[in-house]
């Protein structure tokens, strides 16, 4: 008996020095936000204090004298994925696009929890910051989450909504495709991966995400797994409640009488095109447009064509004073 319990005892170590060597061989720290700025911050490249705290870091581009349209990424995400529409629609329109807190090269304090509702309130207080008094306001996933429900609570400062793959609708549990996104649902999984290298993680995850898996170039995947380890933003990614805003509902997105464009990708394991429409059935007047072949990144799978429908749509608008 005595060797019996002497043998689990070893095997119980040797499993948590293993497990300990394995988490020092994947464990990686922050990355300094100078260091982050000097690799990734553009020309065009802008930071703003906003309340709570925040430094947000967004990108103006385009042109200046133009409309304003402002895009927000999804969870994970940066502003730095909308660059093909950013070149597509620069000629006609200021493109501006935001950072969210925990995300990019926008700094948040220590401490800080990312919500729902705080997303939506942040947007506003940037509009208001950075003297955007209308603007037409488009989302992917996440992002698209924060738009519609902007929509629903700043009617008077949009001229436009267009949601790309967007968050909102109610999801089974347990289902996404993605392994990141199957650890994220339990506290231990989340917990390890505030301090591992999720680049293994990211790259299944955006490769299985999209309908060509080659548009997800090596770059793209260091990029997005570096500004992750911003000072604090794997805290944040890790404790995130979107829920806090609510969830949509056929009331709530019928109240949307901003004009608004759908655009979804009908090979989207993420969000299925199916929440796409129930989007365009409820928002009154609100158009649809679906690409075969696509997945959950329309704005960079397929830049030209998507921004290309964004054009049209925002040409096609009534001219606001």
């Amino acid at each position: 008996m005595a060797i019996a319990l002497k043998i689990v005892a070893w095997l119980i170590g040797a499993i948590v020095l293993i497990a300990l060597l394995g988490w020092l061989a994947l464990a990686r720290p922050n990355i300094p936000y100078a260091k982050l700025e000097a690799k990734y911050a553009s020309k065009t490249s802008r930071f703003v204090d906003l309340p709570g705290g925040v430094r947000a870091h967004y990108r103006d581009e385009g042109n200046p004298s133009g409309p304003v349209l402002v895009l927000l990424h999804g969870y994970g995400d940066s502003s730095f994925s909308w660059d093909g529409w950013s070149k597509a629609l620069g000629d006609r329109y200021r493109v501006v696009i935001l950072d969210l807190p925990g995300h990019g090269l926008t700094q948040a304090p220590k401490g800080y929890r990312a919500t729902g509702d705080g997303y939506v309130a942040l947007l506003e207080a940037f509009a208001e910051k950075v003297g955007l008094q209308r603007f037409a306001l488009a989302g992917n996933s996440m992002g698209g989450g924060v738009a519609w429900r902007y929509a629903t609570r700043h009617p008077e400062r949009l001229d436009a909504l267009v949601l790309d793959a967007a968050a909102g609708w109610p999801m089974p549990i347990g289902e996404s495709p993605s392994l990141a996104f199957r650890i994220l649902q339990h506290p231990a999984g989340r917990a390890v991966l505030k301090t591992i290298d999720n680049k293994p993680l990211i790259r299944q995850g955006l490769r299985g995400q999209v309908g060509d898996p080659a548009v997800i170039t090596d770059a793209f995947i260091d990029r997005w797994a570096e500004l992750q380890r911003g000072p604090g933003h794997r805290d944040i990614l890790m404790s995130i409640d979107l829920g806090s805003a609510g969830s949509a509902t056929p009331e709530l997105v019928a109240s949307i009488r901003t004009p608004t464009l759908i655009i979804h990708g009908e090979k989207d394991p993420l969000i299925p095109v199916a929440n796409g429409r129930k989007f365009a059935e409820h928002i009154p007047g609100a158009r649809i447009i679906t690409y075969p072949g696509v997945g959950h990144l329309p704005q960079v799978e397929i830049p030209e064509k998507s921004a290309g429908d964004v054009a049209a749509f925002l040409a096609a608008l009534p001219a606001t004073k």
